[in-house]
């Protein structure tokens, strides 16, 4: 199932912004996937929130903070196009976040990671894409 994460400085955040990233972004990577908008999906796309202690992330130019979201997937899950559309709701979604404006878009950066078929586990049992691709159909309110 998909998994999202984003590293930030602490204080980075609007204090609105920490209380509402985690879903904000877990909505963006079931739209990006095109998953459906059930229940059972939204509970399985988790979303982390990891707090980097102050002076923890610099660069070599200056100490603005900057966002690393990363985007983990089964491969084959998104199509470029799909993959472009999540990078930029992601973007969007932490500037937003930070009570930051499009022209600090370059502080944030997002890596997708396709994980491979047969390497994802849940509930005991491997989890591959196609028994992800059934249960989807099984549940789509929007078919």
């Amino acid at each position: 199932m998909p998994m999202i994460r984003l590293t930030v400085p602490t204080g980075a955040l609007t204090e609105e912004g920490r209380g509402r990233v985690q879903r904000d972004l877990a909505g963006v990577l079931l739209r990006g996937e095109g998953a459906p908008d059930t229940a059972f999906f939204r509970a399985q796309a988790w979303s982390y929130l990891v707090e980097l202690p102050e002076g923890a992330q610099r660069t070599a130019e200056d100490d603005a903070p900057r966002f690393l979201v990363e985007v983990t997937v089964p491969q084959g899950t998104l199509s470029e196009r799909r993959k472009a559309g999540l990078v930029e709701e992601a973007t969007r979604t932490v500037l937003s976040a930070a009570g930051l404006t499009p022209d600090d878009a370059l502080r944030v950066w997002v890596l997708v990671r396709e994980q491979p078929d047969g390497t994802w586990g849940a509930g005991g049992a491997v989890v591959r894409h196609a028994d992800l691709v059934a249960l989807a159909k099984g549940q789509r309110t929007d078919a």
